[in-house]
């Protein structure tokens, strides 16, 4: 029977073991233990001050739910948004869930605060022209016309038909052979779902294109490939973007995932019904799809308050 580990006696001792523990046992991503490792040094050090001496676990199993939300109070002096908040207040939750299941140690006064409400943010899409330069030049980054072919085929893939990156991406070539009968293509989206969205005449004369320049247009093989010939990688696709909006002066939020956001706001624009671009986009859920009109109520009131002469 294994032994339970013994209980540091310190809080500081404990915070180093748990982040022991997330590295060693729980194997978490590098970055998830630098943003624990700051917002646990934080709440340490706010509770020092707080209790005017250095905690010891019994004095956080003594904690009461004033203290923690004094914590998420000075916080928010400091700056902190609602979205870090939670992010901090999930690192302690963390950290005390250790506590309990490792060395016994229950600190119920973390049940009684509520995580702070974060509001979505809302999906920045670029404008039309902006979208359709991207369709029509990002062939600027290369010199190779095999590689210009590929980038404009897909980049016009995401905004006229507003798929996920990994769903463009995950495409066959087989999967393009439906673009000559009924311009659709099946995508799988998340949770391995799968839908048919249209394609444009323009989209899929820029597929044609690449398959035509494509090194190995086998019906099992990648639509989109890399310079080594495997399957295209986001990340290499997200560079020739950031590339491509340098050159052309384009926004920071010029991305990939920017020319879907730009695809379902333009449509709402057009007078599409919220449905119909749920569907269009793979969204389980109305709500987030929603979310788009706000965007558009946004545009509207930036207009009404640049154009209106009581503005």
């Amino acid at each position: 029977m294994a032994s339970i580990p013994p209980v540091p006696v310190t809080a500081e001792a404990a915070r180093l073991g748990f982040l022991a523990w997330m590295r060693q046992e729980r194997h978490a991503a590098a970055n998830t233990v630098e943003a624990y490792t700051h917002a646990l040094a934080g709440f340490l050090g706010f509770l020092t001050q707080h209790l005017g001496k250095e905690p010891d676990l019994a004095a956080l199993a003594a904690l009461r739910a004033a203290d923690i939300r004094a914590w998420l109070a000075s916080l928010s002096n400091a700056g902190l948004v609602a979205a870090s908040r939670a992010q901090h207040l999930s690192a302690v939750r963390g950290f005390f869930r250790y506590l309990d299941r490792r060395h016994g140690l229950e600190i119920p006064a973390i049940r009684l605060v509520a995580t702070a409400r974060v509001r979505p943010g809302l999906p920045r899409a670029l404008t039309v022209e902006q979208a359709c330069d991207v369709t029509q030049h990002v062939d600027d980054v290369s010199d190779d016309p095999a590689l210009q072919a590929r980038d404009v085929a897909l980049f016009s893939l995401l905004y006229g038909s507003g798929l996920r990156i990994a769903e463009a991406l995950g495409l066959d070539v087989r999967d393009a052979a439906t673009l000559r009968t009924s311009q659709t293509l099946t995508v799988t989206g998340k949770g391995s779902k799968t839908r048919i969205v249209p394609v444009l005449p323009a989209v899929c004369a820029a597929i044609e294109a690449w398959l035509a320049v494509h090194p190995d247009a086998q019906p099992g093989s990648p639509l989109f490939l890399g310079a080594r010939g495997k399957r295209l990688d986001p990340a290499v696709a997200q560079r020739v973007l950031r590339t491509y909006r340098r050159l052309a002066g384009l926004p920071e939020h010029a991305t990939p995932h920017a020319l879907r956001h730009s695809f379902a706001t333009h449509l709402l624009a057009g007078g599409g019904d919220l449905r119909s671009i749920q569907d269009l986009l793979g969204h389980a859920s109305l709500s987030t799809t929603q979310r788009y009109t706000a965007v558009d109520d946004a545009a509207l009131l930036a207009v009404w308050r640049k154009t209106h002469p009581r503005a």
